[in-house]
């Protein structure tokens, strides 16, 4: 028996991108603009009783700037409750994640999530990425992203010969979508020979094999699923949802095959949702990485461990394949500004279920979809929402 107590009755986002001209609070108010007219039947701002605010502005920037005291003054929202969620990668999905169990407690009758990150207004070494990143002052001291995702990679092709032209399949599946996508970073395809020639990052990791740091803002709005006709006549329900841990230490893992993390979370959010991988439409996974996305698809069941890189390279995940995922352009294409990302993904898995996602729209025949974060140190955090039209 599915859960299905709160539904999804707006969503949006804006154009993600290097948004130097536009401040962090414009961002977010252009996000909850967007979210509040994809409300069918209309909502009034006065309907928000709570706001969930996904961002790592704090960590990344090194100060307070946007919280439950500042946001709801900026949104027009003064007076209601408003709570600021960080969780690494998967910020803006726990916050949802948060979000849901909010209205489901029955404690909120209508509670905005909404994501936003600014991330190019200063370069990686003046603190962003490197201070999110910092790991153990001794075993892990100037490690970068890339240097924490390669050995996964490395280790994937020693047991299982996966290829790099494996890893370039999902960068040029992914650029496609993103083609498509009016709000992804960029809207360009590439292609293989380019993935593999480009500049190298972290062996085997190039430069197109690498998301990049992105500016952005997305929203969502839930209510309880009674209320849900109130607003709209073709409702997605959350079906289910999970987060599990790991160990931060690279040291400390016990595989480089997987991520433990993703796996934990996505068989309690399988069973709380009562589904299982083969029920799944689509999917929006963290690619913040080529690998990533290919590890993601085998922890999430969609593939057999070690059989991602073929799903990939033969076109099972394009949107016209067996288990379409990263519609949107994912990571590597759309952008990962951190607070938003998985609200973004949740946007993108709203418009799926609801026919609404043009040249990316995808056969849904179970009308089921999947989205997903893993990261923090170590990929040690892993949050998996499910979402769907079926009435449990």
């Amino acid at each position: 028996m599915s859960w299905n107590r709160v539904a999804v009755v707006g969503a949006g986002l804006i154009k993600f991108g290097e948004l130097h001209q536009q401040s962090f609070e414009r961002m977010a108010a252009g996000a909850l603009d967007a979210a509040l007219a994809a409300v069918d039947k209309g909502m009034a701002r006065a309907a928000i009783d709570f706001a969930v605010v996904a961002t790592q502005r704090t960590t990344l920037w090194g100060h307070e700037s946007i919280s439950g005291n500042t946001l709801p003054s900026v949104l027009g929202l003064n007076g209601i409750a408003c709570t600021r969620i960080e969780n690494a990668c998967p910020t803006g999905s726990d916050a949802f994640r948060i979000g849901a169990m909010a209205v489901a407690s029955g404690v909120y009758d209508c509670v905005l999530v909404i994501g936003v990150e600014k991330m190019r207004d200063k370069s990686p070494d003046e603190g962003l990425l490197s201070r999110a990143a910092t790991g153990h002052p001794i075993y892990q001291r100037g490690e970068s992203a890339p240097a924490l995702f390669a050995p996964f990679a490395t280790r994937h092709m020693h047991e299982f010969g996966t290829t790099r032209e494996m890893l370039a399949s999902v960068a040029v599946k992914n650029h496609h979508n993103g083609a498509l996508d009016p709000y992804a970073h960029f809207q360009n395809e590439v292609t293989a020979e380019q993935v593999l020639s480009g500049p190298p990052v972290c062996h085997p990791l190039h430069l197109l094999d690498c998301c990049p740091q992105t500016d952005g803002a997305a929203a969502a709005i839930l209510v309880s699923a009674e209320r849900a006709h109130e607003f709209t006549d073709k409702p997605v329900y959350v079906a289910g949802f999970a987060m599990a841990s790991d160990h931060p230490w690279m040291h400390e893992k016990s595989s480089y095959l997987g991520f433990k993390a993703t796996t934990l979370a996505a068989e309690r959010a399988y069973r709380m949702a009562g589904l299982g991988p083969s029920d799944i439409d689509m999917a929006e996974v963290h690619d913040c990485f080529t690998i990533t996305e290919i590890l993601d698809i085998e922890d999430l069941g969609f593939v057999e461990k070690g059989k991602g890189g073929i799903a990939s390279i033969e076109g099972e995940t394009a949107i016209e394949g067996r288990i379409p995922i990263n519609t949107s352009g994912g990571l590597l294409a759309k952008g990962h500004p951190i607070g938003a990302t998985g609200v973004a993904q949740l946007t993108e898995c709203w418009w799926q279920l609801r026919g609404e996602a043009d040249e990316r729209q995808v056969d849904i025949r179970h009308g089921n979809v999947l989205q997903h974060n893993v990261g923090g140190r170590g990929s040690g955090v892993a949050v998996v929402n499910i979402l769907t039209t079926n009435v449990g």
